[in-house]
């Protein structure tokens, strides 16, 4: 498999590229300073599949076209976004980094033949709804966050999302075209090393935190697998990550539920 990794120097991308090379995938990872490439390539030491460097500046993905030009550039299989501002360059560059270029590679994913599959990497708490699964004190402290903390970034990673959840919905129409799009949707984030033990699919916890290194084991493991798609929430928990990769496909699990999907698909494709 071929895959396109959009914010390659990303730490979440740090841990889940060796993952990806080990299966003996291709990985090509775009990233924005060229002081990295050397980085990136020792990820690939010794490992059975080739990792190739991208420089390209996501601050210039202004379009679909312009996204179309690295996924031509690359033709990969499969399409993962790790990218974002990381706060830096101000609430118009989160718009367009984590909002615009995200819909523009999007687009232009679900445009292309070759690609199959597009794994966005999101954020629990990107949604318009109360979950009936969470409780008021955790969903609470999702909204304190998107109205009061990170208001930017979670309009932006909502759009997105729910820009990927109508696209994926109007692809499902034509079953001649299959498109799995996984939007896996971590909380907080830290730095500590990989538990391997998560809740996936579904969770209360609201204001639950996962590391990033799991947070990539499980990416790598939601992208090996042909039966998954949809909303996948996840934070640090009790079940192994083989086992709850392997429950929340046998049972369809997706966290949408409780979102208006037919209203997504309506504000997009009218």
């Amino acid at each position: 498999m071929q895959v396109l990794l959009l914010g390659g120097h990303g730490k979440i991308a740090l841990h889940l590229t060796p993952l990806l090379l080990k299966r003996a995938w291709n990985v090509t990872s775009v990233i924005r300073n060229p002081d990295h490439e050397s980085e990136i390539l020792a990820l690939g030491k010794g490992l059975k599949g080739n990792i190739k460097v991208l420089v390209s500046s996501l601050d210039d993905v202004k379009s679909a076209s312009d996204a179309q030009k690295i996924i031509d550039t690359v033709t990969p299989d499969y399409v993962v976004w790790s990218a974002g501002a990381g706060g830096k360059g101000g609430p118009s560059r989160t718009i367009a980094i984590d909002q615009e270029a995200a819909k523009h590679f999007l687009t232009a994913s679900f445009a292309t033949p070759s690609v199959s599959k597009f794994l966005m990497i999101s954020y629990l708490g990107s949604r318009r709804n109360q979950p009936s699964w969470m409780p008021d004190d955790e969903w609470a402290g999702i909204v304190k966050t998107n109205t009061e903390v990170l208001p930017t970034y979670a309009k932006a990673k909502q759009e997105a999302d729910e820009y990927m959840t109508a696209l994926a919905a109007v692809r499902k129409r034509d079953p001649t075209r299959p498109f799995q799009a996984i939007n896996l949707r971590p909380g907080l984030l830290t730095d500590q090393p990989a538990t391997r033990k998560v809740e996936l699919g579904i969770t209360g916890k609201g204001r639950g935190s996962v590391t990033r290194e799991d947070v990539a084991i499980v990416a790598d493991g939601l992208l090996a697998r042909a039966d998954v798609e949809g909303w996948i929430d996840l934070v640090n928990g009790e079940e192994g990550v083989e086992e709850a990769v392997e429950r929340v496909a046998r049972e369809r699990v997706d966290a949408v539920v409780g979102e208006d999907v037919e209203a997504m698909v309506k504000r997009f494709f009218p």
